[in-house]
């Protein structure tokens, strides 16, 4: 029975996944979710995750621990002296590679993409961004460039975690389209170098927006 359910949750989270990425998330309704998995239920959701906030934060959260296991081994091979490239790919290519792992069409990047959207779910998506792993990363990435004003750095940071999620949700539709590869090795190391780009770049105005570091919005 347990086997039972744990395949009815995968088969509600993929349906849901396929649908906010299509239609975003206020307009799919719990009860379009289980008629797309052909649920004779139409509580399905409300029984196997509660509330249709858990239910989101449930797939908001989907994956989080194979990616954070990806992330861990290239941290793990980080060399003593990395460099922002190094740093940066830690947090991006195990992302991507994931998406690539994926059976295409995927939906993920384009769901998370809507769910940040949504205010109850952009907070558990902030929550899952403080891993010690990952503010790790983001102090050293900081700490490469110290020539930077914090206020800078900070909004510099939140604005990267947005592109990454956007870039990769167009380039996720680019593949179910067909006007683009399933190779995520490419949009991967593009962010990368965006990334290294964008927050080493001069600061030429009056500084940044943000007096305290917003957690990144990654998976």
């Amino acid at each position: 029975m347990a086997e039972n359910g744990d395949r009815t949750r995968e088969a509600l989270l993929d349906a849901a996944e396929e649908l906010f990425a299509l239609h975003g998330v206020d307009a799919v309704s719990n009860r379009r979710i289980t008629e797309h998995v052909g649920a004779a239920n139409h509580s399905a959701v409300a029984y196997h995750f509660g509330s249709r906030e858990q239910f989101l934060r449930a797939l908001a959260a989907r994956d989080s621990n194979t990616i954070a296991a990806r992330r861990a081994d290239m941290v793990a091979a980080l060399p003593a002296d990395a460099g922002l490239h190094d740093l940066l790919a830690c947090l991006i290519l195990p992302w991507t590679g994931h998406l690539e792992s994926l059976p295409v069409p995927s939906w993920r990047a384009r769901c998370l993409n809507q769910l940040r959207t949504v205010p109850s779910v952009r907070s558990a998506l902030r929550e899952g961004a403080r891993q010690p792993m990952v503010d790790d990363l983001v102090q050293r990435i900081w700490a490469a460039l110290p020539e930077l004003p914090r206020p800078v750095l900070y909004g510099r940071s939140w604005a990267f975690g947005y592109m990454v999620l956007g870039v990769c949700a167009e380039y996720e539709e680019q593949i179910q389209t067909g006007e683009g590869p399933p190779a995520w090795n490419g949009p991967g190391r593009f962010l990368i170098d965006c990334g290294a780009g964008m927050l080493a770049a001069p600061v030429t105005g009056s500084g940044g927006f943000l007096t305290r570091p917003a957690p990144l919005l990654l998976p």
